[in-house]
């Protein structure tokens, strides 16, 4: 009896150890999303103009996807998918956000954070934000600005709280305007606050940058912005510092969550206008300030690995490089991104960019990297921003209610390099109108323009609205440039793409 009990406690210990063994691989999560970074930006992905040493070291160590992408070709929708798991084009009011948007993500909304706070993990987000602030009426940009990241999921932010071409030029660190002088309180607003107010069309010569188009409006460092603001002297920050500060909050805050499990959101403002690098940076890539971005990117990318290596927390840590939506050059600033340009190619061998549903404006880089985990190699699964919700809250062990990320798929075994793996089935992409749609199912993909234009087709030249078909049907598998519509050569195959669309955008749900 004794030798029974001896045998069935030492089967026990080894269950629970085995058990708590396998509920401990919780892997700490960093997500780096650059911003108008496109599939061909980095050398490891084709460009031969520079080079983006740490980007392809995360490359060669873990794995890269051609066959990665966002959910949307701009900033807002594509970040909303990402913490949501649902497609943006289901849910009003999630296209580009205004200076003064209020919070996008409503409290009550199931959240990538949210669920692995459920399972244990400590999160934040640090860098760019530009998903609303505060209640219906907007920001109280003198008070507490909630709801914000705090009220879906974040224990942590550390916040550009709109998109840098946007006012105000400030951090916000939770939920309040960091070094706010009360005597000197911060206004936003949508029209001039005086006549003597200073915009860039009254005052161009103050100017350090010029702007092409649209960001014409208040002047901070020498370049005019979108949108009206006075006062917060105190709290306004240097264009030129915005990537050492992320990389200093992120060292900080993961130095004090290292003993627990972690998820990090490192929202980069690279390469978004106004294309502003450190002067360590400025001429570094030979292209201009865009290209000097690149080049600051990825010594972020590097300065990341290294605050994961000074920890000792590289076999422990998943991190996952990605953009939000594909490049642009001349986005409303005269930065010489066109002039430029060269021979680089920034959408590498696919159509369009920002705004787009053509290629390169969801797909870009996409790497993950896991010391000890992943095994390095080159993947053509499809896999998308929008999927991490699922894949990483499943891993985590933590239950997905059934009404929340309605469009995130588990594709954690394509993430982390199982040969069995087989990726996303399918893909809806939006573009700058949540109307254009298209649909990518194996090889072949749908294009939908419901206003019959494909905005910015050509990066390498000025934005441009280009007529094209309603729809037009492509075989990516000899077409990845989209040039050819074959829609008449296959109008049977067009017909069922054009009836699963519409039954996805109908069923209001992907993830069953």
């Amino acid at each position: 009896m004794n030798k029974l009990l001896l045998s069935s406690f030492s089967l026990l210990t080894a269950f629970l150890v085995t058990t708590v063994g396998a509920a401990a691989e919780k892997p700490n999560v960093i997500v780096i999303m650059a911003d108008d970074l496109g599939y061909g930006d980095v050398s490891c992905y084709g460009a031969d103009s520079f080079k983006t040493p740490n980007i392809d070291q995360l490359a060669a160590e873990g794995i890269r996807f051609t066959n990665g992408y966002c959910s949307a070709s701009t900033c807002t929708p594509t970040r909303y998918s990402f913490l949501t798991g649902n497609y943006a084009f289901r849910f009003p009011g999630t296209g580009i956000a205004a200076p003064s948007a209020p919070a996008i993500i409503k409290p009550d909304v199931t959240t990538l954070p949210s669920l692995l706070q459920k399972g244990g993990y400590k999160t934040a987000v640090i860098g760019k934000w530009h998903l609303g602030l505060g209640g219906k009426t907007g920001p109280d940009w003198n008070g507490e600005l909630r709801p914000g990241p705090a009220e879906i999921g974040f224990d942590y932010h550390f916040l550009l709280p709109t998109t840098n071409d946007r006012v105000p030029q400030v951090y916000v660190e939770n939920s309040r305007v960091l070094n706010l002088d009360p005597n000197d309180p911060l206004w936003v607003g949508r029209k001039k606050p005086s006549e003597d107010h200073p915009t860039g069309i009254t005052h161009r010569d103050m100017l350090k940058m010029d702007w092409t188009h649209g960001h014409n409006q208040t002047i901070h460092n020498g370049i005019s912005r979108i949108g009206f603001y006075t006062g917060g002297k105190s709290a306004r920050f240097r264009d030129e510092d915005l990537a050492d500060e992320w990389v200093k909050q992120s060292r900080k805050w993961i130095g004090e969550n290292k003993d627990e499990p972690f998820f990090l959101f490192f929202a980069s403002h690279d390469i978004h206008v106004p294309r502003i690098p450190h002067e360590r940076f400025q001429g570094s890539s030979g292209l201009g300030y865009r290209g000097d971005c690149i080049i600051q990117l990825d010594w972020c990318v590097g300065e990341i690995m290294k605050i994961i290596d000074e920890n000792e927390l590289a076999e422990n840590t998943m991190i996952v490089f990605c953009s939000d939506n594909g490049p642009v050059m001349d986005d409303g600033y005269a930065d010489e991104a066109l002039e430029k340009l060269g021979n680089h190619k920034a959408g590498g061998p696919f159509t369009g960019g920002k705004y787009s549903i053509y290629e390169g404006g969801t797909r870009t880089p996409f790497i993950t990297r896991w010391k000890g985990k992943i095994q390095p190699a080159v993947s053509d699964k499809v896999v998308c921003t929008i999927d991490l919700g699922t894949s990483l809250a499943n891993y985590a062990g933590v239950e997905i209610p059934e009404n929340a990320l309605l469009d995130s798929l588990d594709v954690m075994d394509a993430l982390l390099g199982d040969s069995s793996a087989t990726g996303r089935d399918h893909l809806v992409q939006q573009g700058n109108r949540s109307e254009n749609l298209s649909l990518r199912v194996g090889d072949w993909k749908l294009l939908h323009h419901r206003k019959g234009q494909g905005r910015n087709l050509v990066v390498e030249k000025l934005l441009e609205n280009t007529e094209v078909p309603e729809f037009q049907l492509i075989d990516l598998s000899k077409d990845p440039a989209e040039e050819h519509n074959v829609m008449d050569q296959h109008p049977a195959k067009g017909e069922e793409l054009k009836a699963r669309l519409k039954s996805i955008v109908a069923g209001g749900r992907t993830r069953n």
